[in-house]
């Protein structure tokens, strides 16, 4: 659907001349600062890649822009739950890169305690020279993991962590291929009536006319696609993020746009969530923004200005 079905016409032109000119790719190149990480005794080591076999069972991508005060609560509970995990079932492997976006605040000393804690084979601090989005800051964290299966979390903890359960339940519902190509999404749809009674006019009108984008120009069948708790398969994950184009608000949607173009199961899961104080998205602007992104997601896939690409290694 869109205005490109005129092809052939001046509107087609149009619609091609202006998603080629604003067309970009996601930067993959990294600032030599951004190729290691520090280890509990402040050595440098590099990041290894996603395109190596995987040597955890698990990694936890946690992108973060300014959020000293609310990370330490999302980490305690993530860490204490990924220990107890791990002390019952020694097989289990995991890591937590977190991503610092560029932080004005003290985000990365606050994450290099956790690594002091708990060593730097648990947890990572990939610390960006400067603000990529929080897409951008997920594809970086997602580059340089080890994990079988890669979890997006959001630093304020909105979500509860043991809920991974639940998604990697979902990821095995629908991970039946040799490929082991599938993406299991948490989400708050469940949960829609009661936070519609929550909100202003204005912010209900923003979310269903964002939700009506989302249907009508990108992705079907998944009815929340912003929550920040999503698990990859490894496979997925670089399947996806190598095509990956916008690093802000909306890189959810491209990436479930480019998963379901590429037919890769995705599960839709019923997760805890809770309203936290403190978030970045600006309710006006960021809305509108997210709009004008879906709408230049399928313009720019439609004309080929954007096309799916195949995994390649990255500096």
């Amino acid at each position: 659907p869109g205005c490109c079905d005129c092809e052939g016409g001046l509107c087609s032109s149009w619609c091609n001349l202006i998603a080629h000119l604003t067309a970009g790719m996601a930067n993959l190149s990294r600032h030599e600062k951004e190729k290691s990480f520090l280890t509990a005794t402040g050595e440098k080591r590099p990041f290894p890649s996603l395109h190596d076999p995987h040597s955890r069972e698990l990694s936890v991508v946690i992108p973060a822009y300014n959020e000293e005060l609310r990370m330490p609560v999302m980490l305690d509970e993530a860490m204490e739950y990924l220990e107890t995990r791990q002390k019952k079932t020694p097989s289990f492997t995991y890591e937590v890169i977190v991503v610092d976006d560029g932080s004005r605040d003290r985000t990365t000393e606050i994450a290099l305690e956790y690594t002091k804690k708990y060593s730097a084979d648990k947890v990572r601090v990939l610390t960006l020279v400067k603000n990529r989005g929080k897409g951008g800051a997920v594809l970086m964290g997602t580059l340089s993991s080890r994990g079988k299966l890669i979890l997006m979390a959001d630093a304020d903890g909105a979500t509860k962590f043991s809920d991974i359960e639940k998604v990697e339940a979902g990821l095995k519902d629908v991970n039946s291929g040799p490929e082991n190509m599938a993406i299991a999404c948490g989400s708050r749809a469940h949960l829609e009536k009661e936070s519609v009674a929550q909100r202003s006019v204005l912010r209900t009108f923003l979310m269903y006319g964002f939700h009506f984008l989302v249907w009508f120009f990108c992705v079907r069948g998944i009815r929340d696609t912003q929550c920040g708790f999503k698990l990859f398969t490894r496979e997925a994950a670089l399947k996806t993020f190598s095509s990956l184009h916008i690093e802000r608000w909306a890189f959810d949607v491209e990436l479930l746009y480019i998963a379901q173009c590429f037919k890769i199961p995705i599960a839709e899961v019923a997760v805890t969530w809770n309203e936290i104080e403190g978030s970045k998205l600006v309710p006006f602007w960021s809305w509108l923004q997210m709009g004008r992104d879906l709408i230049f997601i399928r313009l720019r896939y439609f004309t080929g200005a954007w096309k799916l690409q195949s995994p390649q290694k990255t500096d």
